[in-house]
């Protein structure tokens, strides 16, 4: 067993002032991803910061209708808030469908938001890994790959990042607030993953010792449904192949709004501009759905194995928008 020293702040000032002056520290929240990390030799932080106690616990109604959702608040608490199952249904779909009731009960917001890739070469530290030791290779490019990226993926990693709930909450437009030794500031969900480039050891643009202290939702549109879709090899506790998170909205038979982002086909959360730019204003038929999707999936660059994604992911995305079109036209 590696040592490591153990803090418990009293403020988030004093989280951070902690983070910042041990270059080696990690957040810990519900533990349910460092702490897995830290029993492979993966990570080995010298201190480690622990945030429960920090008054971030909290889901709170933002003064124009959003939401306002603590670091810390639990996965399974968050699903279950009668105001997330209201207006937001998606992001309460993502939650459910991502680990088991036990790990949700301990899974935190931001440690949601900050868990690392499930790439068995990055989890084995017998085996190179760029993302773990830059420059020493990726060998998931020509292994075993079946389950890695398609999109936005690099020469020196194809790596997916395995949140559920980041999708939905790329979907849904959130930001994410953030406070560091130099003050607060706020970061689209959509910018706040990296694509690896050649840095993917580089999950976030988190700066070193900030902390993650809570997501903002926006208002939900008027009108506007959502859903979040999963597919896995097995019915639960499993991580996405490919998921889906959909926002329709349509007015005199015309998508007025539309948001789509994908899971498990890149370094972070997919959001799909492509293919909303061409459903937005055009009825949703299953042609303009599926010619969209696959203009969006056109970038896509599947390795040996898992071309079986691109095809997924567009019957996937096609199968929800439809389901949320038909749902508009009888409410």
């Amino acid at each position: 067993m590696k040592p490591f020293a153990y803090l418990r702040p009293g403020s988030v000032a004093e989280a951070v002032r902690a983070g910042a002056g041990h270059p080696g520290s990690r957040f810990l929240g519900g533990g349910t991803n460092l702490v897995d990390l830290m029993k492979l030799g993966v990570e080995s932080p010298q201190l480690l910061i622990d945030v429960t106690r920090l008054p971030l616990d909290r889901v709170t109604p933002t003064g124009d209708g959003g939401l306002r959702i603590g670091a810390t608040v639990r996965n399974s608490d968050l699903a279950a808030h009668p105001d997330v199952r209201r207006h937001y249904p998606a992001l309460s779909q993502a939650l459910l469908a991502g680990a088991s009731g036990q790990l949700r009960n301990t899974a935190t917001t931001g440690g949601n938001l900050l868990q690392r890739t499930r790439c068995p070469y990055f989890q084995d530290v017998s085996k190179p890994c760029n993302k773990r030791l830059p420059g020493s290779g990726c060998p998931a490019r020509e292994g075993a790959h079946r389950d890695l990226a398609v999109l936005g993926h690099s020469q020196d990693c194809v790596a997916t990042h395995p949140s559920d709930m980041a999708v939905a909450l790329a979907a849904l437009d959130a930001r994410v607030q953030l406070h560091g030794p130099e003050g607060e500031r706020t970061v689209p969900l959509t910018d706040f993953h990296r694509l690896p480039g050649d840095n993917p050891d580089q999950d976030t643009v988190i700066r070193p010792g900030e902390l993650l202290t809570e997501v903002v939702l926006p208002p939900a549109p008027d009108g506007a449904v959502s859903l979040y879709r999963k597919a896995r090899d097995r019915a639960s506790y499993a991580f996405a192949l490919v998921s889906v998170a959909a926002v329709l909205g349509v007015r005199d038979g015309r998508v007025d709004r539309v948001a789509l982002a994908f899971g498990g086909l890149a370094h972070r959360p997919w959001r799909a501009h492509v293919a909303e730019g061409m459903i937005r204003g055009a009825r949703a038929t299953e042609d303009v759905l599926t010619r969209a999707v696959d203009a969006e999936l056109a970038a896509a660059a599947p390795l040996r194995d898992n071309g079986f994604k691109v095809v997924l992911a567009r019957r996937l995305a096609v199968a929800a928008l439809t389901e949320l079109d038909a749902r508009t036209a009888s409410a």
